[in-house]
């Protein structure tokens, strides 16, 4: 309890809440895949849950307390929440991680919980009369998503806050969807096929679980994200370019449809990294540069590319369920930064796209600034440019559900 509120307290901070659980489990090497998973959980679903564990803290707390012991007591409410039937057990916990992180707080850290399981009746009414715990989002995201999306607005808030899909993507140059659904189904793991190289579990494992991943048979993949580079379509000996390529999945996959010259762009050296790692896992391979891709000079050598993967920096809304650190992280105002951001990007990249060549343009976001208005504009700016419809509509606005996230693309050729 104590390792999970260490990670909210990191993000309400202002921290990564991926990044500081990689350095925590590389920092706990010997933990077991339990206590991992168990640490991961907990961290990922109090933030989740943003808002509601403060709606009742604000009921039962006279003054904010200590930013770990806030942190503590949204773990500990998260727990009583999925565990009531291990109230008493819950509190004990929580104040024993008081006692080993402040011991000066944990009289109060014990009065809290148990004034809060007191009145746990008046919870969904504490809930209820605050409009951001109502949600789990805050005010100004839950009013964008109900502008972009007025007829589906509550459906899609509704899927950023459960737990996120498992999907798989079969390698095609080591192994086929039904080779995989078979070695699956002999190892007891539910899966079925949706459609192109996607497989979706039945239930989230951990990959050391996984039948032909290490082998690099399969890789794990969202499969809304699966959907770019067959949009993408990339044919043998074109060059092609991925201009935010981090952490590779992306990349790999164009590489498993077709024999190409590939380029994959990451600023973070860190992050280019895993690209490497993940291409060597597949048996592919690919140049790779740290660059700014909105820098052309400093990375272009002057010969066109015939296909563009512009998977642009993005809000991430629709994968919030994933990273729920977002919520607690982003502010109104950052859309329109993103928005100016993206704009650049796809500028500087359309210099080096051939005439005749199709760029796919790529969000993880719910959010129209970041989609279609954005795509909207950058055909304004260009007189050479014109969409290329996605079947028989001019993009595709993926909206997340039970089987994928949220994400939008975009197809624009280069006029000849």
């Amino acid at each position: 309890m104590l390792r999970a509120a260490e990670l909210v307290a990191h993000v309400m901070e202002g921290g990564n809440l991926t990044d500081a659980f990689e350095r925590m489990a590389e920092a706990n090497a010997a933990w077991p895949d339990g206590t991992r998973g168990a640490v991961r959980d907990l961290a990922w679903s109090t933030l989740r849950d943003y808002g509601r564990g403060d709606a009742i803290l604000r009921q039962l707390l006279h003054s904010a307390p200590a930013v770990l012991i806030h942190g503590l007591l949204l773990v500990a409410l998260m727990r009583l929440v999925q565990r009531p039937e291990q109230a008493h057990t819950v509190v004990d916990q929580a104040v024993q991680a008081a006692a080993v992180a402040m011991p000066g707080l944990k009289g109060m850290v014990n009065g809290v919980l148990r004034n809060a399981l007191r009145q746990w009746a008046q919870w969904p009414a504490w809930v209820d009369a605050d409009d951001e715990a109502r949600h789990a989002y805050p005010r100004w995201w839950v009013e964008r998503v109900r502008k972009n999306h007025p007829k589906s607005w509550q459906a899609v808030l509704e899927a950023g806050n459960g737990r996120p899909p498992m999907a798989l993507r079969v390698n095609r140059r080591r192994a086929s969807v039904e080779a995989v659904l078979a070695e699956l189904e002999e190892a007891g793991i539910a899966a079925r096929a949706v459609g192109g190289d996607t497989l979706l579990l039945a239930h989230p494992l951990a990959l050391a679980r996984l039948p032909g991943y290490a082998e690099g048979r399969v890789s794990v993949q969202d499969a809304g994200a699966q959907r770019a580079a067959p949009l993408l379509a990339p044919r043998a000996g074109e060059r092609v370019l991925d201009a935010c390529a981090a952490p590779g999945g992306k990349t790999a996959h164009l590489l498993e449809l077709a024999d190409v010259e590939l380029l994959a762009l990451e600023l973070d050296p860190r992050r280019a990294q895993r690209i490497r790692r993940n291409l060597d896992r597949l048996g592919l391979d690919a140049r790779i540069q740290v660059a700014d891709c909105s820098d052309v000079g400093n990375w272009w050598d002057g010969r066109p590319f015939d296909r563009i993967l512009a998977d642009v920096p993005c809000s991430a809304s629709g994968v919030v369920r994933r990273h729920p650190d977002i919520k607690w992280l982003r502010r109104d105002e950052d859309i329109a930064a993103f928005a100016a951001q993206q704009a650049r990007i796809v500028d500087a990249l359309w210099q080096t796209l051939a005439p005749g060549g199709t760029m796919l343009y790529v969000t993880c976001s719910v959010f129209e600034q970041e989609n279609t208005a954005q795509v909207v504009r950058f055909l304004d700016r260009h007189a050479d440019a014109e969409p290329v419809p996605i079947e028989a509509s001019p993009d595709c606005p993926l909206l997340p559900d039970a089987e994928h996230d949220g994400f939008y693309f975009a197809c624009l050729r280069k006029k000849a």
